[in-house]
């Protein structure tokens, strides 16, 4: 990919399935735009990136992941009804829509290692 279209800010998640991972997101709406281990590299509607990291092997780690962290994502091709819609039909865990007091519509789901993504729309 060239630079020139690289985000200046991104997201790195240690996952213990790259591959599972990356099919859960890409279900989602995110496009992976490399692969190259232990690295795979998903875009949002050209706003956010993520970097799928796999979990070196001798790594353990303990409790849920991102525990105190959503990762928020603007949604705009398609709303959150439609992004709910995805993770439902893969088994994800969805809370939502919530109408929030400062004029959002959000949902949070919940991916294969427990983080949490907040997909977010103007109300």
């Amino acid at each position: 990919m060239d630079s020139d279209q690289l985000l200046s800010s991104f997201v790195k998640v240690l996952v213990s399935d790259a591959e599972r991972s990356a099919r859960f997101y890409e279900a989602l709406g995110f496009k992976r735009t490399q692969a190259d281990p232990p690295f795979i590299h998903l875009r949002w509607e050209n706003q956010a990136e993520v970097y799928l990291v796999t979990q070196p092997p001798a790594m353990k780690l303990a409790g849920q992941r991102g525990v105190g962290v959503l990762l928020g994502f603007r949604v705009g091709a398609v709303d959150v009804d439609e992004v709910a819609s995805r993770a439902q039909a893969h088994g994800a865990s969805v809370e939502g829509p919530t109408r929030q007091p400062w004029h959002t519509r959000e949902i949070i789901i919940t991916d294969p290692d427990g983080y949490r993504l907040n997909f977010i729309e103007p109300a």
